[in-house]
């Protein structure tokens, strides 16, 4: 396992909500040298697309090639998660050295309980949301099996958030909540 991270931001939230340019504008201002942003859909999708001969590059983007796959790979994922609720957790941060953690995919209890298990007090839970119709905007379509999920609803309740960010497309707002949240980053670093 990789050393100890000083903190540990889990960040969630809905499909389209901003939550990846989040994670890269927090990596930008604190530099890569020193912000890891680790995505827990990285060793899912890449045995997924191992297990069942698909283009595993096109799976991490955001394209309709993924979109074709993703109940299917929920359901996988899943499966995994059921035998193992670690198993993509201890893959992703295996080898991190930069004291600063953004995993940028949240999605379940599970995952939060095993950070949490792990590495304690570093750990900091962080909720990104966006309104329905800023997410309408970014192409968000509403998709039975999706949408109403565990990997989109699993935490949304019996969760505290230490953070909540609101990514609506105001920049001064967001900047604003990512000054406050850089502050409380800058010490403990």
């Amino acid at each position: 396992m990789a050393g100890l991270p000083r903190l540990v931001l889990l960040l969630s939230g809905k499909r389209k909500s901003g939550k990846d340019f989040v994670a890269e504008e927090i990596q930008n201002r604190l530099g890569p040298d020193v912000c890891a942003i680790l995505q827990l859909s990285g060793p899912l999708k890449e045995q997924y697309a191992k297990e069942h001969g698909l283009d595993f590059q096109r799976l991490l983007d955001a394209s309709d090639y993924k979109e074709t796959y993703r109940k299917d790979m929920i359901r996988w994922g899943e499966e995994k998660r059921n035998t193992d609720p670690g198993f993509f957790c201890r893959i992703v941060v295996e080898g991190v050295t930069q004291p600063i953690w953004v995993v940028s995919d949240t999605r379940r209890l599970s995952d939060v309980e095993w950070f949490q298990d792990v590495y304690g007090a570093a750990v900091q839970l962080v909720r990104v949301v966006a309104t329905e119709e800023t997410r309408k905007r970014r192409n968000w379509v509403f998709i039975v099996g999706v949408d109403n999920a565990e990997s989109e609803c699993g935490l949304d309740q019996g969760v505290t958030f230490d953070w909540v960010i609101t990514n609506d497309g105001d920049e001064l707002s967001l900047d604003s909540q990512l000054e406050k949240l850089l502050h409380f980053i800058y010490s403990k670093l």
